[in-house]
């Protein structure tokens, strides 16, 4: 896949738009389907970008564990995509949702795929829980058949909050 930044001449409005390869970008764009999302326009030209570049040979990776942290909002910009008000407010609704949702739910932890089996299994009195699982370990418990479904927005684990 490429990742190509682009923009409208009409709107001057700025977009990502991904691709198979750059020849798909000029077959997609020849055709009149690359479109600007704000405006329509399919008048889209590559915009200037940065060249993603790999490490030099002699240069490690921090491989030291990501801290959950709060995400931090983007600052608001007019180069990129605008959302919808009715999509702000569909994700305030489900933030909300969730909010509520997690009141009533018992947080685990890093224990969440152990304790989520014992309830599949009738191990352990059926309860709402929430906490943490690796991939791997989710993919078990859905191939397990435990029904589990992830949080949509992050949350901080209780007692990690300021």
């Amino acid at each position: 896949m490429i990742v190509y930044d682009l923009e409208c001449r009409t709107g001057q409005h700025r977009f990502e738009g991904w691709f198979g390869s750059s020849d798909d970008f000029e077959r997609q764009q020849g055709r009149g389907l690359v479109t600007c999302p704000s405006c329509g326009s399919s008048d889209v030209i590559k915009a200037v970008q940065a060249p993603n570049l790999g490490r030099k040979g002699n240069q490690l990776p921090d491989l030291r564990p990501a801290r959950a942290a709060r995400p931090t909002p983007a600052p608001v910009t007019n180069s990129g995509p605008v959302i919808p008000p009715e999509a702000v407010e569909m994700l305030k609704a489900i933030a909300k949702a969730q909010a509520e949702a997690l009141k009533s739910s018992t947080w685990v932890g890093d224990d969440f795929a152990d304790t989520a089996r014992a309830i599949h299994y009738g191990e352990r009195d059926p309860e709402p829980i929430h906490g943490q699982a690796s991939p791997d370990e989710a993919l078990e418990l859905i191939e397990e058949g435990v029904e589990i479904a992830p949080v949509l927005f992050p949350i901080v684990p209780p007692g990690e909050a300021n």
